[in-house]
């Protein structure tokens, strides 16, 4: 009899702690639909990799293929070197280092070409696979003419940068209530507004104190770090050998939501 009682307490904690096991589920925006069915070649995992002051290289770098895919496609430059900047940590991610994915852009059913798996959303997820960035730039032009649901982007001003980033959220790009605001930051920082000025033939005076004190995307040596895609509190703390509250305490963090680009005090 005690041996029935005790195995009937041990399958009821067993099924207690069970209970307490739940899933976050996050909503996904319209780049994110991937084949999970689809073969894969395995990535190995990598630790978030800081950007310092490469911002300006990558611009020099896919200014001329972004004001081409301007020309070809319709969608402006700026916009397109803004995005690769934020999705990618300006080329410093371990997706653009791996894949040469700068936009994020999941395998979709579509999709015949090479692939890496990597955590995201869920673990290991099916991320396009490019042999060389400018790939991916072309992939991210005809993903977004590609598909009704930015349609109405193409009906906008070429040289309206703000009404395409806010276009962008509209439509599904991205889910982050704050992600046209990023982009406009960069645009603006940065003046990447003059390479749509080129495309259409209009007058640009470049003002190069600006350029030059444009914020880095990582302002890590002033003690900040901004948060790039993968990034948790956990592997942020561990990186600077803080504890998870420390961090928290620092910028007022109540859960343990983090958003890309989000710029963190660690000092």
């Amino acid at each position: 009899m005690i041996k029935k009682i005790a195995l009937v307490f041990v399958l009821l904690l067993l099924v207690g702690c069970h209970a307490k096991k739940s899933v976050i589920v996050t909503q996904k925006d319209d780049r994110y639909n991937s084949n999970r069915n689809k073969k894969t070649t395995v990535s190995k995992p990598t630790k978030p990799i800081t950007v310092n002051g490469t911002v300006n290289d990558y611009i020099a770098n896919y200014k001329d293929v972004a004001m081409s895919n301007m020309k070809n496609y319709g969608i402006p430059a700026s916009i397109i070197l803004a995005q690769g900047i934020l999705e990618s940590g300006a080329g410093k991610s371990s997706l653009a280092v791996t894949a040469n994915n700068h936009f994020g852009i999941k395998c979709h059913n579509d999709w015949k070409g090479e692939s890496v798996l990597k955590d995201d959303d869920a673990a290991q997820e099916c991320f396009r696979k490019y042999n060389d960035p400018s790939e991916s730039f072309k992939d991210h032009a005809t993903f977004l003419t590609g598909r009704n649901r930015y349609a109405t982007l193409f009906e906008l001003p070429k040289d309206d940068y703000e009404a395409w980033a806010k276009g962008l959220r509209l439509a599904g790009y991205a889910t982050d209530p704050n992600y046209p605001q990023k982009l406009i930051s960069y645009i603006e920082s940065y003046e990447l507004y003059q390479f749509d000025s080129q495309v259409l033939g209009k007058k640009f005076t470049l003002n190069k104190k600006k350029m030059e004190s444009a914020p880095v995307a990582d302002s890590q040596a002033q003690g900040e770090y901004e948060v790039q895609k993968g990034d948790t509190l956990f592997s942020i703390a561990k990186k600077f050998n803080l504890d998870v509250e420390t961090v928290k305490q620092k910028n007022n963090i109540i859960d343990n939501s983090l958003y890309v680009g989000q710029k963190l005090r660690l000092k």
